[in-house]
């Protein structure tokens, strides 16, 4: 009989995933704000599982550079400093207006009527006041850009920095603002639809100026969460 590492179950594989993206999706959407504390046996009482699930997502969240695994303090969601802020944003300055570049050169019909479609849903959420929806969007907008830019790389880095940027905008991010304004998106697609390559790039790197210039990187958010009724209405 072979011995050694057991490999999880599938069905012990997909509910640590399920796990691992409700988490992200909390963070995306700023109701995990950076430096919570996840302890282990709120986790396991709001998803209902043991604490070796809990443990192999949270080992994956931190691979992820979305949650932190301190010796003898447990788990905390990630809490970048204002160094590493500025750090995040020179990285976004210098990779996004190339991808947008590419974007404008590269995209088809198809992935100009997914960012438009995107775009609607980002504009209504804005309209409604869905503060956490028009977060995620606007962070998924960055994204999907990336997709249409066609390169596999960029696209990697470009949703590391999305979730990098989630957080330091939860930590800085003015509470009258958004991630970002869907009409300086809008002003990007445009630009792809004329297929003005160096206008999407000028547009992006304007457009990311704005985000890092409604950080307040002096100030901190403190924060305290109840796991438990955050995740336990989207168990299955």
């Amino acid at each position: 009989m072979p011995t050694g590492h057991v490999t999880p179950r599938p069905a012990a594989l997909a509910a640590e995933a399920s796990i691992v993206e409700q988490i992200y999706e909390a963070v995306i959407e700023q109701r995990l704000l950076p430096g919570t504390k996840l302890p282990e046996a709120e986790l396991c009482e709001a998803f209902g599982v043991g604490r070796m699930h809990i443990r192999r997502a949270l080992l994956l969240l931190a691979n992820r550079d979305v949650v932190e695994l301190r010796a003898n303090r447990g788990a905390f969601v990630a809490q970048p400093t204002a160094k590493q802020a500025r750090d995040v944003f020179e990285a976004r300055h210098a990779l996004e207006p190339t991808v947008a570049e590419l974007a404008a050169q590269r995209c088809t019909r198809t992935g100009l009527a997914l960012l438009h479609k995107h775009l609607v849903n980002e504009s209504a959420a804005h309209n409604q006041g869905n503060r956490r929806e028009a977060i995620r969007l606007s962070g998924q907008f960055h994204i999907a850009l990336a997709d249409v830019a066609a390169n596999q790389v960029m696209s990697r880095l470009v949703k590391n920095l999305v979730i990098r940027s989630s957080l330091i905008i939860g930590m800085y991010g003015q509470t009258s603002g958004h991630t970002c304004r869907d009409d300086e998106h809008a002003g990007i697609l445009q630009a792809m639809r004329s297929k003005n390559a160096e206008l999407a790039a000028h547009l992006m790197r304007a457009h990311l100026q704005h985000i890092f210039e409604n950080l307040a990187l002096a100030s901190r958010v403190a924060n305290r969460t109840d796991l438990v009724s955050l995740f336990r209405p989207t168990r299955q």
